[in-house]
C-alpha cells in the first residue's frame, strides 16, 4: 500500500520537467497547502507538485511499520518510486518539515532543496511549543467516536475550550461510518509519531556543512522554536549559503495560513533555488 496523494499540474497540461513533494502537520492532510500550491504554481510552469497523505493521516490509513520519521519518509520515497520521479524540493510543515528533513538525510530523493515550515529540528523533551496539539489529541479521545452529523463533533469540541474554527478544521477527519460519522485518525498511532518526532535530533543534518540547501521560514509569534534554537539556525545560515533562515514576523505556528501571501511567495523562491 503506497501514499494517498493528489497532484497539481502545470498550466496548460504540459508535462513537469521538475517535482515538488509537500506534507502537512500533524492532523492535517494532503489539502492543506492546496490552494497556496495552486498559487505558486500558476507562476512556476515547470513545476508539478505532489501533495501527499502522511502515514495514519487522510486517506493513508493503516501502512504497516513502526510511526516514525524514518518510516513516513520511507512511504515518501516509495510513493514517488511507483510514480517513477524524485522530488527536487522538499516542503513541509510542522511535522511534515521534520520528515522532509528525514527526507533529505536520507538522500534517496536527492532534493537540492528542502523547504521547513515552523519546525524544529532538534529534540523536544519537554514537548515545548506543541502543548496545544497535545490537548486536542486528549480530547479528540474524549468526544466520542460517533456523531450524528458534523455539527455535533464541533459543538464537543468547542465545548472542551477549542476555537470554532479549528474544531471545523479538525471535522475534516470525519468520515461516514454504518450510519453515523467518526474520526478516520487512530490517535494512538498518531501520538506514536509524535513521540518520535520530539525523540530525533537533526541539528547535525542542518549544521553539517554539506547537503541540500535548507529553507526554514518561521512564525515570528511561534513558540515552536525557542530564542536559543532560532539563533542556532541563524548561526547556520551565517556560515555559507546552504541555510536560510526568513521570519514572518505577524505569523504563528501555522504561517500558510496566517501570511498566505508570503509563504507562497516563500514557495516560489525556494523553486526558483531548486531549479
Amino acid at each position: 500500500m503506497t501514499l494517498s496523494f493528489q497532484t497539481v499540474m502545470p498550466p496548460g497540461g504540459a508535462a513537469p520537467r521538475r517535482w515538488a513533494l509537500v506534507l502537512h502537520g500533524i492532523l492535517g492532510s494532503k489539502t492543506n497547502w492546496r490552494t497556496l500550491v495552486q498559487r505558486a504554481a500558476a507562476a512556476a510552469p515547470a513545476w508539478g507538485f505532489v501533495l501527499a497523505d502522511l502515514r495514519n493521516h487522510g486517506d493513508s490509513q493503516g501502512l504497516d511499520g513502526d510511526d516514525t520519521l524514518a518510516a513516513a519518509a520511507a512511504d515518501l520515497e516509495a510513493l514517488l518510486a511507483a510514480r517513477g520521479h524524485g522530488a527536487d524540493l522538499v516542503v513541509g510543515h510542522s511535522y511534515g518539515g521534520k520528515v522532509a528533513l528525514t527526507v533529505g538525510l536520507r538522500g534517496v530523493l536527492a532534493p537540492s532543496t528542502v523547504m521547513v515550515v515552523d519546525s524544529n529540528p532538534g529534540p523536544r523533551p519537554d514537548l515545548h511549543g506543541s502543548e496545544d496539539t497535545l490537548v486536542v489529541l486528549k480530547h479528540l479521545g474524549e468526544v466520542g467516536v460517533s456523531f450524528a452529523q458534523r455539527d455535533d463533533f464541533i459543538a464537543a469540541m468547542v465545548a472542551l475550550g477549542h476555537t470554532a474554527a479549528l474544531a471545523t478544521w479538525l471535522a475534516t477527519n470525519l468520515v461516514h461510518r454504518d450510519g453515523a460519522l467518526s474520526l478516520r485518525l487512530d490517535l494512538a498511532r498518531i501520538r506514536a509519531m509524535l513521540d518520535d518526532y520530539f525523540a530525533r535530533d537533526l541539528w547535525p543534518f542542518v549544521e553539517a556543512p554539506e547537503g541540500p540547501r535548507l529553507r526554514f521560514l518561521l512564525g515570528g509569534k511561534s513558540e515552536v522554536l525557542d530564542d536559543g534554537e532560532r539563533a542556532r539556525l541563524k548561526a547556520c545560515a551565517a556560515r555559507g549559503t546552504r541555510v536560510s533562515v526568513e521570519v514572518i514576523a505577524a505569523a504563528g505556528h501555522w504561517v500558510h495560513v496566517d501570511a498566505p501571501r508570503e509563504t507562497v511567495g516563500a514557495l516560489a523562491d525556494a523553486l526558483k533555488s531548486a531549479e
